[in-house]
């Protein structure tokens, strides 16, 4: 032990370095995946300061209770408790997002489901171009599986003349998405709204121009595979996609069909070998322009089409 109290003991005060020093090593010790990150940012949430004031000051003092309080964050994500948890916040599309065991923490990856629908509504009908002033009115766009309302934020941070309607299953997640959109000035034209899928959207917000949407995409049986932070932390109903993990996008799929304008564009996320079975629910013509582009590690994220102009209503 180089400075932290064991658990059960009492703490007493040591240096930001050796603090650092001993969270990493029992987040090490534990097998915590990103041990070095988890302590630093568990540290940084504990003291109230950034990373650069931690490497600034190494041989500032962490107070008793301070340290207490950090060691005891790092027992809990030790036990397999997300970080995010634990601080109660996420980056996403540089923002930060309050997040809590009542929604999925939002990943890297799901920016490419805004970069898609920014560049799929940039070039649909010149649509996109409303929101600076153009006729028509302005944009309509739902989140479907809103979650902490990452994707409806970002989007409504993009396009500020648009309006977005988030629905979820779940009334605690949209409680924490309203949370988020009123932090970053959104509050206004985000309606939030309870229902499975599509079915939350009231008449008013029919006639959509975009359907934006991470769904549960694991197959149940895949449970085992995940990592112990999502497979014990994260919600149940945002993971998993029914037996299959595909069933979801098939609902989906069938209820845009139903509330996008003809011309509307459909950005989905993908899940884990799932892009040919979506991609032949789309082989319809009811749709075009399907497109899957791929995400950085090169595994196909996220497939998009547009209802064609002659889709019967």
């Amino acid at each position: 032990m180089t400075g932290g109290p064991s658990p059960g003991k009492q703490a007493r005060a040591v240096s930001v370095r050796d603090a650092l020093r001993e969270g990493i090593s029992r987040l090490r010790e534990a097998r915590v995946p990103s041990d070095a990150l988890a302590a630093e940012l568990l540290l940084m949430h504990s003291l109230a300061h950034d990373r650069a004031w931690l490497y600034s000051h190494p041989e500032s003092v962490v107070e008793p209770g301070d340290a207490e309080r950090y060691f005891a964050l790092v027992a809990r994500r030790a036990g397999g408790e997300p970080t995010q948890y634990l601080t109660g916040k996420q980056e996403f599309w540089g923002l930060e997002f309050e997040v809590n065991p009542h929604v999925l923490i939002p990943r890297p990856e799901t920016e490419h489901v805004v970069e898609v629908a920014l560049a799929r509504l940039s070039t649909s009908r010149g649509r996109a171009n409303r929101h600076q002033g153009m006729p028509g009115g302005p944009l309509r766009i739902a989140d479907v599986g809103t979650g902490s309302g990452s994707i409806a934020v970002a989007l409504a941070r993009e396009l500020p003349q648009a309006q977005i309607f988030a629905t979820d299953i779940s009334g605690a997640a949209l409680e924490v998405a309203r949370r988020n959109a009123l932090r970053h000035g959104v509050r206004d034209r985000i309606h939030f709204a309870q229902g499975d899928l599509l079915q939350g959207v009231p008449e008013r917000g029919r006639n959509l121009d975009l359907i934006a949407s991470n769904p549960p995409y694991v197959a149940r049986d895949e449970a085992d595979g995940l990592a112990r932070e999502v497979r014990e932390h994260e919600p149940y109903a945002a993971l998993f996609g029914g037996a299959a993990g595909t069933e979801i996008y098939a609902r989906l799929i069938e209820q845009s069909v139903s509330v996008l304008f003809p011309g509307g564009i459909l950005v989905l996320e993908l899940g884990h070998q799932c892009a040919s079975h979506v991609r032949s629910l789309l082989a319809h013509a009811t749709w075009a322009a399907v497109e899957i582009v791929n995400d950085l590690a090169g595994i196909p994220r996220v497939i998009s089409a547009q209802k064609t102009e002659d889709s019967s209503r």
